[in-house]
């Protein structure tokens, strides 16, 4: 008699599906992880100095979830850059609005730039150690000749163009080629001091310090407004 045995199914081990994260995989607090571990690495060695690995590594998630959301190093970059540009821009156009409203008639150089400065000053000094590494992304982009420009350009232009139309309004007579350089002045004057390089720390034995920005709020609107109303000055008819 021939017996019959049964036998056992063979389990068959299946290899898991990497595939795409789920979007439920990245909570809101994981993205803003994800962007100042970039913003950090972003900030000390710049975009090209940093990997999406690292960037992951520090933010404790798969690459596969930075490629999923920001798809590139590049798109990781701009939206580390567009993240507090939002907050700042929206605080200086409404900064301006305010002072053009309550100035009126008596509206000046001096105090449209104070307007323009003062909420980017007050994130300096007050802020975290976040918007530091911020502000010193800001000034190694506008030094950045390749793609620099552009990015600056896509940011803030709106800000710049609404701080251009209250100057016009201050300084009548200026010509608007003298307008657009002044600003190009005061624009590196200001990341120049958003950057804290320590420059002015060692050049004047510890008088003045970078990081002081509370000094530097009260000397660079009076500074840049003197040099917009002497070049518009000596320029008028």
């Amino acid at each position: 008699m021939t017996r019959l045995t049964t036998a056992k199914p063979r389990t068959v081990k299946r290899r898991a599906r990497r595939g795409r994260p789920l979007k439920s995989a990245a909570t809101p607090d994981m993205r803003e992880r994800i962007l100042d571990a970039a913003e950090d690495h972003f900030s000390r060695h710049g975009f090209w100095g940093v990997t999406i690995r690292e960037v992951a590594q520090d933010a404790k998630v798969d690459t596969a979830l930075l490629h999923y959301y920001f798809e590139s190093k590049r798109g990781l970059f701009d939206a580390v850059f567009a993240r507090r540009a939002e907050v700042i821009n929206r605080e200086r156009i409404d900064s301006i609005d305010a002072y053009e409203t309550s100035a009126g008639d008596a509206i000046t150089a001096e105090g449209v730039i104070n307007a323009f400065l003062q909420p980017i000053l007050d994130r300096a000094a007050l802020g975290d150690q976040r918007w530091h590494n911020y502000f010193a992304l800001i000034a190694q982009v506008n030094n950045t000749p390749a793609w620099g420009g552009e990015t600056m350009a896509r940011t803030f232009d709106p800000v710049i163009h609404r701080l251009i139309r209250a100057l016009r309004k201050a300084l009548p007579d200026a010509s608007e080629e003298d307008l657009y350089w002044s600003y190009h002045f005061l624009s590196g004057a200001l990341t120049l001091s958003l950057s804290q390089t320590g420059r002015i720390d060692r050049l004047s034995n510890g008088l003045c310090k970078s990081s002081d920005f509370e000094s530097i709020g009260h000397r660079m609107a009076p500074f840049i407004a003197s040099g917009f109303e002497r070049l518009c000055k000596t320029a008028a008819p």
